[in-house]
């Protein structure tokens, strides 16, 4: 016995995506849904998507409906199939996030009746179900996009940041937000937080320029999308430590500390590309500051010090946590040494460790285009001060981008001076 096909009752399968018409209506029934004027117009529509229908939804479709009819599909009954005159009404899925309250819904609507906007006709949607979803974030949109990167390149000190590598052009400058992530609690998925990576390009005219090509490091911003403001700005270094080994470009040593020298710098290494990793120097130390004052009138001919030996640099010196003249991000190191009872002293924030500018690295002008390009110089300082007696010392070791170190030591403080009686010269 042959089986009879009824006329389809809708134009749509239970599959099809959802047409630019029932999208319209979707939204226009969640936005009617809102309580007030102010969730209705904070709403931002992040998914209107079709909501699957059931399997046997779809089988009954395929099988009465909708070409090349399988009613095979169905299970078998007794009596024979009972054929629905129409299928169940489709239904959309909308994620919806509301950044006044920072909340995500996920609303269910059912598209009684839609009709393609040239056909004009009823358009019904019906709300079938809304959820707060706690504790997730829905994707970011275009617009949030836009707005996160204006916000971080009006930020004066990532403005200052970028002036530091040579960056004065604001238009030059690529923001791309990317999502936190779940690393810790401090990355509450409450929280609508992004972490934007930084490029840059060459030139503000040329559409097919690849500024993905042109990164910027070691500035790390926190953004909270939701107030659209930067909570949290560093300008990172491009130095690592673990423990006291301490890694900057090609360069790698280790940090010591002795009573008597002060700084010391052990196993010192440069890796110069395919030739690897060289060794440099094994112990860097200043290991003793002579002061000959040269004076031959009585009593002062006897000044001639001996400030490492006889006073001790390391353990005259300074912690730089009430006062430090290093700028930027910085790392410190501890000082530990015994006193004359057999204690234990601790200096805190000794050492210093920090990257800082240091001029012009390179630069050229084309004379025929009369395009300019600079390269600005970074050197990695460590460095400790300390006070012996009346003068202060600031001894520091400076490691440069084309291998070379440098020594420097400032004095500073008080003169030691001697009397004259009156009339003497």
């Amino acid at each position: 016995m042959r089986t009879q096909i009824l006329p389809r009752a809708q134009t749509s399968h239970p599959l099809d995506p959802l047409s630019a018409a029932e999208i319209s209506v979707a939204v226009a029934t969640v936005r009617a849904a809102g309580a007030t004027p102010e969730v209705r117009d904070g709403m931002r529509f992040v998914e209107v998507v079709l909501l699957e229908p059931d399997k046997h939804v779809v089988a009954l479709a395929d099988a009465y409906f909708f070409p090349p009819f399988q009613p095979s599909l169905l299970p078998r009954t007794k009596g024979g199939p009972v054929i629905p005159t129409k299928l169940p009404p489709r239904r959309a899925r909308l994620v919806v996030y509301n950044k006044k309250s920072n909340e995500t819904i996920v609303w269910i609507v059912e598209l009684s009746e839609v009709h393609a906007v040239t056909r004009g006709g009823h358009h019904r949607g019906k709300a079938i179900s809304s959820q707060v979803v706690p504790n997730v974030q829905p994707p970011m949109d275009a617009m949030e996009y836009a707005e996160c990167e204006a916000v971080v390149k009006d930020f004066p000190l990532f403005r200052e940041a970028m002036k530091k590598r040579g960056i004065e052009d604001m238009e030059l400058v690529m923001v791309d937000p990317w999502c936190v992530g779940y690393h810790s609690d401090a990355d509450s998925p409450s929280r609508r937080l992004t972490k934007p990576l930084i490029f840059c390009r060459s030139e503000s005219h040329c559409p097919m320029e690849n500024g993905y090509a042109r990164p910027v490091e070691g500035i790390y911003v926190l953004v909270d999308m939701q107030q659209m403001k930067v909570i949290e700005f560093e300008d990172c270094p491009s130095f690592r430590v673990n423990g006291f080994f301490v890694e900057w470009q090609k360069w790698n040593f280790r940090i010591g500390f002795t009573p008597k020298e002060g700084l010391v710098i052990y196993s010192v290494a440069y890796v110069d590309g395919s030739r690897g990793q060289g060794p440099v120097a094994h112990r860097l130390s200043f290991v003793e500051m002579v002061v000959p004052y040269g004076d031959p009138n009585d009593l002062h001919y006897r000044k001639n010090d001996f400030d490492a030996g006889e006073d001790g640099l390391g353990k005259n010196a300074h912690s730089l946590k009430k006062g430090c003249d290093c700028l930027g991000y910085i790392k410190y190191f501890d000082a530990h040494f015994t006193n004359f009872t057999g204690g234990v002293e601790t200096i805190e924030n000794c050492v210093c460790l920090h990257e800082e500018d240091h001029g012009i690295l390179w630069k050229h002008q084309d004379w025929r285009t009369g395009l300019a390009e600079v390269r600005r110089s970074r050197r990695l300082a460590v460095s400790f001060i300390c006070t012996v007696a009346n003068y202060e010392y600031g001894f520091y070791w400076h490691f440069y981008q084309d291998g070379k170190i440098e020594t420097e030591v400032k004095l500073t403080g008080i003169l030691s001076l001697g009397a004259l009686q009156a009339g003497e010269s």
